[in-house]
């Protein structure tokens, strides 16, 4: 029988440095729509895991290395979750991946939501707690973990969640160009319109390092 220790396992050596266990219980906060039950109805637990993101990329006076490293890692992390379900059909359990980078417009809050939160999966799944700066905030790589998770009908063994790591220091408000970190809920437009507004000085086609490609999650 499978296990939560074998889910985890199965997941590094996929190439995951992190992976966590959520009950479909703690996602009663879930945005309507945008449940895992609302994309899985036969869903019992969720399997969020994450993948380290180089934190010198960030120090880079260049925007190419991070964006190398982002392109290269979105489908990585869509590769793991496909080869996970994959290996779980042999054992009969269904799962369903949930794209790591990609997400669509929800109408009744205009704004830009995945599926199902990459982030708060992660916080149900004990990975790390969210942050003032809305971003998943991890004890291993602080804020530079790239996220995706896998719906699943088999129920495990859920991981103990985390005690909150931000302190509140606003050093992620004081330090934002638009303001966008003011109210409790991340100005997805301000940052988006900043982000963007950047790319196109460069004209590269390059992503600017900010929260604008990660809102959604």
């Amino acid at each position: 029988m499978i296990n939560s220790n074998d889910i985890k396992k199965l997941f590094y050596h996929l190439g995951a440095d992190l992976c966590g266990i959520a009950s479909i219980d703690r996602f009663s906060d879930a945005p309507k729509g945008f449940h895992p039950l609302d994309v899985f109805p036969d869903c019992k637990s969720v399997i969020s895991f994450g993948c380290r993101f180089p934190i010198r990329t960030l120090m880079c006076k260049s925007y190419i290395p991070y964006t190398r490293v982002r392109n290269s890692i979105t489908p990585k992390m869509d590769t793991i979750a496909l080869d996970f379900c994959i290996e779980m059909e042999k054992h009969k359990i269904r799962c369903i991946p949930i794209p790591t980078n990609e997400s669509i417009w929800d109408k009744q809050t205009d704004r830009w939501r995945s599926i199902i939160s990459q982030k708060h999966a992660a916080q149900a799944a004990g990975l790390g707690t969210i942050g003032r700066n809305s971003l998943l905030i991890t004890p291993e790589f602080g804020n530079m973990i790239w996220l995706g998770s896998v719906l699943c009908d088999k129920e495990l063994e859920p991981d103990k969640m985390q005690n909150n790591i931000c302190n509140n220091c606003n050093l992620c408000v004081n330090i934002c160009p638009v303001n966008a970190l003011e109210s409790e809920e991340l100005n997805q437009q301000a940052c988006w319109d900043y982000a963007f507004e950047t790319m196109r000085i460069y004209n590269r086609g390059l992503f600017p390092v900010t929260n604008a490609e990660i809102f959604a999650l």
